[in-house]
């Protein structure tokens, strides 16, 4: 920890959500003519990298100076005055829990925005791309670190209208359909999740996302709780995404831009998980206590669904796409966050969070890996890169086949790497559940996650098969070898943070854990420990 005084934590983090907006209005300005190098797309794509990289230098710096011996404690506050009428204040803060969502955000707007300087996605001009980049960048930052339920509903909405256009406009095939798809399923979710929050601020007397925890739910009914964890849940679930609410995913990362899923998976799915943690844990703790079987049940079948339908595309034949894959992969991972959220235990919410930040890690290099691929082979079909010629990536691109193999095997979660230890502590918070819960159901639940995890290695294993193994020699009759390009030095820049992370996380969990558990602790017992 570095002594950086309060008021410089203060405006690290106010400088973090508001900084992105200026950026994006920066961007959209013609760039002054000793900037503009070889061009002025250049220059705005410079200025992407630019301001993403001292976002990131600033919760870096937020992170130096944040006190790790009081991680359950908000800091770097800011409390003010905004709608008088309505009793909404801008509140922001940061605590064991939302500091590492903040700090792997930063991380990979910049690493996309940096991979974008080298291979921008075919589309309109970079200017509306990169302020578009950077209005997403503060929506999902200010989610993290509002205390208070409508700011928190007004950066969750913020994020949409951005992801959208870079679907619809920088996507590949079906791109058009995939962003309706997209923005139809979340605005739906949106609007009930407004009503519960108004429910709770109006029975409460207060938005107020810090009081409303300490309160603990002892000023809201059980009839309240129950209506608050149905309609916020069901919004939230449906950005986790949680089966069945999940069928906007594998369209959206289908159709949409390299970054664009690195950043729909890394970031944009944990706004709902982190929502359930930071809202109706602690707000409607009797409401989720009636609700926690059903969401732990949605969850398991969410692993095992999205599991089997992986296999269902990896198999031969199946002309599966690996970015939907990857999509429905996700569906799985985030199964094994809600149902440690569900078991409503330390371990289990602990748990839920460490799979978070491995999800984002390890998912965000698979999709950019993917990418990589498709500009290389000219597709993410499957059975076209393991046809007569296979793609071969061991022969024909070592580092790039070894990479995609490290990522495999982290997201099956091996024993050493990020993946692992997010499924294992929710496996164990689903072994001994909260107290009032019934514990045959969650061993049941327990059961059925670990099969999954054996369903996660079997598609992984058959990717890496399918996709890393073959003759590098093997051609067609009339043509010559195939030429494929190994890691180039941009690729190589913004994908080693992600697996140094992982391998980081992996081997020292406690630099995580070490944070969330005292919050979790406090989030847990209503603030009063």
């Amino acid at each position: 920890m570095i002594d950086i005084s309060a008021s410089v934590m203060q405006f690290l983090l106010a400088f973090i959500v508001a900084a992105p907006l200026l950026g994006a209005v920066a961007a959209l300005l013609p760039a002054p003519p000793g900037l503009k190098g070889r061009g002025a797309d250049q220059a705005v794509l410079r200025h992407g990298v630019t301001v993403t990289g001292v976002i990131l230098a600033a919760a870096i710096a937020l992170t130096l100076g944040f006190d790790h011996d009081a991680p359950s404690r908000f800091q770097a506050t800011t409390d003010i005055s905004w709608i008088q009428a309505l009793n909404v204040r801008i509140h922001l803060g940061i605590d064991g829990i939302s500091l590492p969502l903040v700090l792997m955000t930063a991380l990979l707007f910049f690493l996309c925005a940096l991979y974008s300087y080298f291979k921008l996605p075919a589309g309109p001009a970079p200017k509306a791309f990169v302020a578009l980049l950077l209005v997403l960048e503060s929506g999902t930052l200010a989610t993290f670190a509002v205390l208070d339920l409508l700011l928190f509903f007004l950066a969750f909405e913020m994020v949409l209208i951005p992801m959208y256009f870079l679907i619809a406009r920088w996507g590949g095939a079906q791109r058009q359909a995939a962003a309706w798809k997209f923005i139809l399923f979340t605005l739906l979710g949106s609007v009930v999740m407004l009503l519960g929050l108004l429910l709770i601020g109006i029975k409460s007397g207060t938005f107020d996302m810090v009081a409303l925890a300490s309160d603990n739910g002892r000023g809201l009914s059980g009839t309240t709780q129950l209506i608050a964890v149905l309609t916020i849940g069901t919004g939230l679930a449906v950005k986790t995404p949680m089966w069945p609410l999940h069928s906007w995913l594998p369209d959206a990362h289908t159709a949409a831009p390299t970054v664009g899923s690195v950043l729909l998976a890394g970031v944009m799915l944990k706004m709902g998980t982190y929502g359930f943690v930071r809202i109706l844990l602690p707000v409607a703790p009797d409401g989720m206590h009636a609700f926690a079987p059903y969401l732990a049940a949605f969850a398991v079948v969410g692993i095992v669904y999205g599991s089997l339908a992986c296999l269902a595309l990896a198999r031969k034949g199946a002309k599966g796409d690996l970015k939907r894959l990857i999509a429905y992969s996700s569906v799985g991972h985030m199964g094994f966050v809600l149902l440690g959220i569900a078991t409503m235990t330390p371990t289990g919410v602990n748990g839920a969070l460490f799979a978070n930040i491995a999800h984002g890690l390890i998912t965000g290099l698979l999709f950019f890996l993917v990418g990589a691929l498709k500009d290389r082979y000219g597709t993410s079909d499957l059975d076209t890169l393991a046809g007569a010629t296979g793609a071969a990536l061991y022969g024909r691109a070592p580092r790039f086949g070894a990479l995609l193999a490290f990522a495999a095997v982290a997201s099956l979660g091996l024993p050493g790497l990020a993946g692992f230890w997010g499924e294992m502590l929710t496996l164990f918070g689903a072994f001994d559940p909260a107290a009032g819960l019934s514990r045959p159901a969650f061993l049941t639940f327990m059961a059925i996650g670990a099969f999954g995890t054996l369903l996660t290695a079997a598609y992984m294993l058959v990717v890496v098969r399918r996709i890393c193994m073959g003759d590098p020699q093997a051609r067609p009759a009339d043509q010559a070898p195939l030429a494929v390009a190994d890691i180039q030095g941009y690729e190589f820049a913004a994908w080693t943070p992600l697996a140094a992370l992982t391998v980081l996380a992996g081997l020292w969990p406690a630099v995580l854990l070490g944070l969330t558990d005292p919050a979790v602790q406090k989030l847990l017992a209503g603030g009063n420990s």
